[in-house]
């Protein structure tokens, strides 16, 4: 995996904090533990009976879960974070594991999107989202998929933004709760949709959720 030089920069104006975003490597997985599960409960831990969130949380963002996914050439993630190099959102991407029929060997996918609520619309999750779909690229991915919660209609309009369009949906547990999923793909060719500005206003879901 090609890895930067140096953490890529930036700010909206003087009086905005910066933004550094960087390759995330092993030592991160604590850090990505604790960010992981602060975003999904700030944004859905409401919709989840506290015993089926802490449950769920324990298997997808544990220091053990985070240091398997750190460790797969397969896989790439990135970390945002501030100046002083505080955790704020991440990206993790790889190749396609979402139940679908007749899925392409090749396929890839945008597995997890996070940030903390306060970042939102600074164009973080954009940035993010260049880096994921040229890494998946160079990977040789194609097609991309991601998951969507059906009611998350900000990260709908958000994934449409980069060529996504709903090719099927399934049932997501979280505990005994099952939520309703919708699986997203994008056929565009390379540099289509690359809406590098757009604003990003959700928290994205774990493998598909």
């Amino acid at each position: 995996m090609a890895r930067p030089r140096s953490p890529l920069k930036w700010g909206v104006s003087s009086d905005v904090e910066q933004i550094l975003v960087r390759t995330a490597t092993a030592a991160d997985a604590a850090a990505l533990a604790v960010l992981g599960a602060a975003t999904f409960t700030e944004t859905f831990g409401h919709l989840y009976a506290p015993e089926d969130l802490q449950t769920f949380l324990r298997t997808t963002q544990s220091i053990d879960a985070w240091i398997r996914t750190l460790a797969d050439s397969r896989r790439a993630v990135w970390l945002a974070t501030l100046a002083d190099a505080t955790p704020i959102g991440f990206l993790a991407v790889g190749a396609c594991k979402l139940p679908l029929e007749n899925r392409e060997a090749d396929a890839g996918e945008i597995q997890q999107l996070y940030l903390l609520a306060r970042y939102h619309n600074r164009s973080i999750g954009a940035r993010l989202m260049q880096l994921g779909i040229g890494w998946l690229q160079a990977q040789g991915h194609a097609p991309l998929y991601v998951g969507v919660w059906s009611e998350n209609l900000g990260a709908q309009r958000f994934y449409r933004r980069y060529g996504f369009v709903k090719v099927a949906e399934y049932g997501f547990a979280v505990g005994r709760t099952l939520d309703r999923e919708f699986i997203l793909r994008r056929d565009l060719p390379s540099g289509n949709c690359m809406n590098t500005g757009a604003a990003v206003a959700f928290d994205g879901y774990d493998a598909g959720h």
